[in-house]
């Protein structure tokens, strides 16, 4: 006689990117041969940026789908690297993810040419070759050659993926069109659910909704970028904008605020043009030196549907905060180089973020040396960045490749950020009904990550890790 037994499933997750470190998110969830990948991000801190280089770990052709959580570099940025060396699956996101999300790509890839034939050119000049080609990790084709795989999804809608696995997005509230994943998946007609957090936005921040909540999840991936500290009130970010601009514009100088394009950049324009219409600062002009911000704010205006009330409201009485008459949208290189011979007082603000490549980091070439000048930065600045090493008081910093004094005013406004800190995170996790069997605590600098794990058991009492890069784990 035989018996037959029930084959078990083994799942495991395994943990390619942002795990003791913030960028390059990169998660893969393994199920019964089935090959899902989380997000497939760049690295951008300095010390990580060789792993971008770095073959996959499993060959992308045996990749299945990537669910992706929203548009930003450090969680989309290696699509076309992935997609160069053999995946063909689909890329599953929502509508507004996969509009930046082919923005920012084509972005991504042009500044890896001009980077790599500028350092060509530089390594030349100075007799010496760098650790890695002198080439671009993608070209402007690679990228492209992701276009056709995006497959959108609506928020609360749900796609089965492959065989028993099934992916829900969810309103991240971290960014337009950002997603929390719920991942499901059915063994023996048992369910198990696993949540992918992305980066989880703050309650009641402007322009986008809150983040959606959960009631039950045997699995949570949680991100801890803020994980060890807690954010400045909010009305504590208008008067911060405010004195730092009315200082800056006293001494007569001008303003730069390094900001990523989606998102941040949106955000600063919103409290610009309170502040204005509220005579809090001046009438002072500003200068939005980013196309690829340009373009993203453009499908901001394509996506009213996922305003919060508050930006419903501008829209509808005419006072949108991308619109207003201070506003100037610089496109091309020479209207941005023209800046340089404008005096001040204006606000230039130009991307990336971190400084980390773009218009940016001519702007701080040419004006962080003069101290009537403010540098005013709005956003996360990750360990190893030329942001990071900036705010952290560095006296002298390396800019495109030479040597620049700090003498330009530095303010941080960390109230900014829109990632949840770490009492808005436990806050989030609190909505479950009961403790999931295992939380996983990335994307965080590893400090961050540790504070924030221990926050999480000795609050909730959950079993919780901080995963190490490369780790896997199987999920029982």
């Amino acid at each position: 006689m035989f018996r037959f037994i029930k084959r078990s499933i083994k799942t495991k997750l395994h943990f390619l990117g942002a795990a003791g470190n913030v960028t390059g998110s990169r998660h893969m969830l393994e199920v019964d041969g089935t090959r899902v990948l989380v997000d497939c991000g760049l690295y951008q801190e300095r010390q990580f940026k060789n792993r971008n280089w770095d073959p996959f770990p499993v060959p992308p052709s045996s990749i299945d789908a990537v669910l992706l959580t929203h548009a930003h570099l450090d969680h989309c940025g290696l699509l076309p690297k992935l997609v160069k060396e053999g995946f063909s699956g689909k890329i599953f996101c929502t509508d507004a993810t996969a509009e930046i999300t082919k923005i920012i790509l084509l972005d991504s890839a042009h500044i890896q040419e001009e980077d790599a034939a500028y350092k060509a050119k530089r390594h030349k000049k100075e007799g010496r070759t760098g650790p890695h080609p002198e080439q671009p990790l993608y070209t402007t084709e690679d990228a492209e050659a992701c276009f056709p795989l995006f497959s959108p999804v609506r928020y609360k809608s749900c796609v089965p993926v492959k065989n028993n696995i099934e992916a829900c997005f969810f309103n991240a509230g971290h960014v337009l069109g950002s997603s929390i994943i719920k991942v499901t998946v059915t063994e023996n007609s048992q369910k198990r659910v696993i949540l992918f957090t992305g980066d989880i936005g703050r309650p009641d921040r402007p322009i986008v909704e809150s983040p959606d909540s959960f009631e039950q999840a045997d699995y949570v991936v949680i991100e801890s970028t803020y994980g060890d500290r807690i954010h400045e009130p909010t009305e504590d970010i208008k008067n911060a904008v405010a004195g730092t601009i009315n200082a800056a514009v006293e001494k007569g100088g001008k303003i730069i605020i390094p900001s990523f394009a989606l998102e941040r950049s949106q955000e600063v324009l919103y409290y610009l043009n309170d502040l204005i219409r509220n005579k809090k600062i001046p009438q002072i002009k500003v200068f939005l030196d980013s196309p690829m911000a340009a373009r993203i704010t453009t499908v901001f205006k394509h996506h009213p549907e996922m305003f919060d009330k508050e930006m419903s409201e501008l829209i509808k009485n005419h006072e949108s905060p991308f619109e207003f008459a201070q506003l100037d949208i610089v496109q091309s290189t020479e209207e941005s180089k023209s800046l340089n011979a404008l005096a001040g007082p204006f606000i230039i603000i130009a991307g990336s973020g971190m400084c980390t490549g773009g218009r940016v980091k001519h702007h701080l070439a040419n004006n962080i040396s003069d101290p009537k000048n403010t540098i005013m930065f709005v956003g996360y600045q990750a360990a190893g960045t030329l942001g990071r090493n900036i705010t952290d008081g560095q006296e002298k910093v390396r800019i495109l490749g030479a040597d620049y004094q700090v003498k330009a005013d530095i303010v941080k406004i960390n109230g900014f950020s829109a990632h949840a800190d770490k009492d808005e995170l436990l806050k989030w996790l609190k909505k479950l009904k009961a403790c999931p069997r295992h939380v996983f605590v990335v994307h965080g600098e590893e400090s961050s990550a540790q504070a924030f794990g221990q926050y999480i058991s000795e609050q909730l009492g959950c079993k919780t890790t901080v995963p190490e890069y490369g780790q896997s784990v199987i999920l029982d």
